[in-house]
């Protein structure tokens, strides 16, 4: 019975995210695991925490192994066996959670089901800043997103906030079931009401933003390869003179001063030192009049006179001068480094056609006529913590560009979107979206999508958006939350493995 219900915890949580969208199950996925491991014996209750991890990965971002497979140059086994490391990295760490409910357990059922939800988000915080293997991508409060009020919870404790809820109302479902009484099952339908009423009738209540700007972003649409000819600009000459007809076009369609324009994540060889591109790039911003933010590969030499490439976006003023660059920060693991290349050379062919990026070092804010700005790039999007920087620093907008088209159509987009509209809840910022083949969007500050491309084409989104001063409380001291509940994770098990005075 144990081994189902932990089978069935990790499975449950899978399902409530995109495309299953099953999502009234994470708010008992973590109360079976709960179940599965309060009495058990010392010795055993690691296997539960491992079984809901090594179900929960396979079953929840099973596109991983497309990419390996697709874009990564890997073998159908090879691509299959990272997959399994994943649910087995990710099993050891819930073997962890099983393993502290089922010691506080031996204490009181109360102790084990308080210490639960904090344990779960200090587990999802470690997941998160796991070095070079780190990958918070579906934290289980992203369940949770489809609720504009319970949403707001982020700008004050971020992601983690929602995490804690779910997993508080697992924990209390299973308290009942193992004390059984009337006051626990009480507790479990008022709090129940409570949270339908807020989740579905609060939403009511959250503030309307009111944009005063539009910004022009240029949804590409190149087919993702694995490799790019050397003379790929001459090719698509064609297709990039008509991107750049879009791009002039929507700027200059409005009375007024243009608005800015903004392109992807380099979905192509846009190389910057390449002339040809560079001068492409250069004539957009000047013969439309206006800012041009564009994703780039820039070279740059080191001091040791190497050239290092970066993942890069880049503003150029209507004049064509360049005035900002920001430098992709949190690369990619096995898709633009191998981490440990000493040890993992099977991994060197996922990167065998293009160079390993080189890490930016600065959380970089731009100014444009009205305000400021952050970008962050693709997979930063998914880390709460480092994008919650940019509103710190300054930006009053934020920005994210991002190609997607590794993915193909699998649920990876849209649970990429997912992530993004909490990013911009947990900063009150409005955040524009622009990606190579989809999900293009404008969301507002409270998580709103506003407006959206079809996916799939070649188009342009007058993306409406405004510029905010205020900062959050999680914008403001980050990730306090998470650390108080490792805190009280901490005193909370001391009191689990304590020994009974005799």
């Amino acid at each position: 019975m144990r081994v189902l219900l932990a089978v069935a915890s990790g499975a449950a949580l899978a399902l409530s995210f995109p495309d299953y969208n099953l999502w009234p199950l994470a708010w008992i996925a973590v109360g079976l695991l709960v179940l599965a491991s309060a009495g058990a014996r010392p010795g055993e209750s690691p296997l539960y925490g491992f079984l809901h991890g090594l179900v929960f990965y396979p079953v929840c971002v099973p596109w991983i192994d497309t990419v390996m497979r697709q874009y990564g140059n890997l073998d159908p086994w090879t691509s299959a066996g990272i997959l399994g490391l994943m649910a087995v990295a990710g099993g050891l760490l819930c073997s962890l959670f099983s393993w502290g409910v089922a010691r506080a357990s031996r204490k009181s059922a109360a102790l084990a089901c308080v210490l639960a939800p904090f344990l779960w988000v200090t587990l999802e915080f470690v997941r998160t800043h796991l070095p070079y293997i780190g990958f918070p991508w579906n934290l289980t409060g992203y369940a949770a997103v489809k609720s504009l009020a319970l949403l707001q919870i982020t700008s004050v404790t971020g992601i983690y906030g929602l995490s804690f809820l779910i997993a508080a109302y697992g924990s209390l479902v299973a308290f009942a079931i193992l004390i059984g009484t009337r006051r626990a099952w009480r507790s479990v339908i008022i709090t129940t009401i409570v949270l339908l009423v807020v989740a579905l009738g609060g939403g009511y209540l959250v503030p309307t933003a009111t944009p005063h700007h539009i910004a022009h972003l240029v949804q590409t649409n190149f087919p993702q390869s694995e490799q790019y000819p050397s003379n790929w600009l001459q090719l698509h000459a064609g297709e990039l003179d008509e991107l750049a007809s879009i791009s002039i076009a929507a700027a200059k369609k409005n009375p007024g001063p243009p608005e800015w324009i903004i392109w992807p994540e380099v979905p192509a060889p846009f190389n910057w030192q390449d002339p040809a591109f560079a001068a492409r790039a250069v004539r957009i911003a000047r013969d439309s009049g206006a800012d041009f933010l564009v994703g780039v590969v820039d070279w740059k030499q080191a001091a040791d006179k190497t050239w290092l490439a970066s993942n890069s976006a880049v503003l150029l003023d209507p004049s064509g001068r360049r005035i900002y660059t920001y430098d992709k920060i949190h690369l990619v693991p096995f898709g633009e480094y191998v981490p440990l290349r000493r040890w993992l050379t099977f991994a060197g062919r996922l990167t065998a056609d293009i160079s390993d990026f080189t890490p930016g070092t600065a959380y970089s804010v731009g100014q444009i006529p009205g305000g400021s700005f952050g970008t962050f790039i693709c997979y930063e999007a998914i880390f709460p913590g480092e994008v919650r920087r940019f509103a710190a620093a300054g930006a009053q907008l934020l920005i994210t560009i991002s190609n997607d088209g590794w993915f193909g159509r699998s649920a990876a987009p849209i649970q990429h979107l997912m992530m993004v509209r909490v990013r911009a809840v947990e900063s009150r910022r409005w955040l524009l979206r622009d990606t190579n083949n989809g999900f293009t969007a404008a969301i507002d500050p409270y998580g709103r999508i506003v407006a959206q491309l079809p996916t799939d084409i070649r188009g342009e989104l007058d993306a409406p958006y405004d510029f905010r001063t205020d900062l959050t409380l999680y914008a403001r001291f980050g990730d306090w939350f998470s650390w108080l509940c490792v805190l009280a994770t901490a005193v909370l098990l001391f009191f689990a493995l304590k020994p009974r005075a005799s």
